[in-house]
């Protein structure tokens, strides 16, 4: 059974803020990166929130959520640290250095062991292209909750800088890519079939754009869908891109898929796997 107080949750959070403002100090560019990772992950655990209560978790459920929202990305600002730049291709995998981090500072060692593994486990997996099969219920329902707070926010994060007015340019946002013409075949044919976008296949900004519009294939939630619908973030995007007919029969496709989806609602063992773990 676990049991998580709010009381365990606000010594994580005070410890967290205390720990991101060491790193903003430096260049102008740096600050702003951390900051801007700062109010992600402060998003983030409000997505997480609205998700989880949609789906009436208990408050300790709720607890668990925000706690793997708070930590997913705390291997970003040293990761911009030591190499200026978020990508992991070019530095480390931030979601391996964010689990380093925590248990170098041994944040969570007030918790039980088995409340401490699952949290990790969580954090590790939330960028991997897929969730392993091997995985509890447990496990792979609270990293299907934080896959979709963090696609949530980072839809709000690249879409307000795609309409965001002037010259002013971040290539941590852009990964470092080329803002050339045109768009990938593999990636214009990867979203056609449904699938998410391989990140190897982006040759220039348009494809990151691209990649973007996958994320839907890989959203688990009903409130997460209708997210997306009512902020209406594909319409965003497509906006961003060059005018193009096959864009545009994309784009109307994948706004289906999420009508679809959201119709069709959560099926009543979603949260099945969750009996029993939480104390009453």
């Amino acid at each position: 059974m676990i049991q998580l107080s709010s009381q365990q949750v606000d010594v994580i959070k005070n410890w967290f803020f205390a720990y991101v403002e060491d790193f903003k100090h430096g260049p102008e560019t740096a600050v702003e990166n951390m900051v801007l990772k700062e109010n992600h992950t402060c998003r983030v655990c409000a997505e997480i929130l609205a998700i989880g209560q949609s789906l009436s978790l208990s408050p300790d459920a709720l607890r668990l959520a925000e706690l793997t929202a708070l930590l997913h990305d705390l291997g970003r600002f040293e990761q911009y640290r030591r190499y200026g730049t978020f990508v992991d291709a070019r530095s480390v995998n931030h979601a391996g250095l964010s689990v380093e981090v925590a248990k170098s500072h041994k944040i969570l060692e007030p918790l039980n062991e088995d409340l401490q593994n699952l949290i990790l486990r969580v954090i590790a997996c939330h960028n991997r292209a897929s969730l392993p099969e091997d995985g509890s219920g447990a496990f792979l329902f609270f990293a299907r909750l934080l896959r979709d707070a963090d696609k949530l926010d980072i839809f709000k994060v690249v879409t307000d800088y795609y309409t965001r007015t002037g010259n002013h340019r971040n290539t941590a946002i852009e990964l470092d890519l080329p803002d050339t013409d045109g768009f990938s075949d593999e990636v214009f044919a990867s979203l056609m079939d449904h699938r998410i976008v391989d990140i190897r296949h982006l040759k220039n900004f348009n494809d990151f754009k691209l990649f973007q519009v996958g994320w839907i294939f890989d959203i688990n939630f009903t409130a997460a869908f209708s997210a997306v619908r009512s902020r209406q973030y594909l319409k965003k995007i497509e906006a961003a891109l060059p005018a193009s007919k096959r864009l545009k029969a994309m784009f109307e496709m994948t706004r289906n898929f999420v009508t679809a989806r959201i119709a069709k609602g959560d099926p009543p063992e979603t949260i099945s796997d969750l009996d029993g773990i939480f104390t009453p």
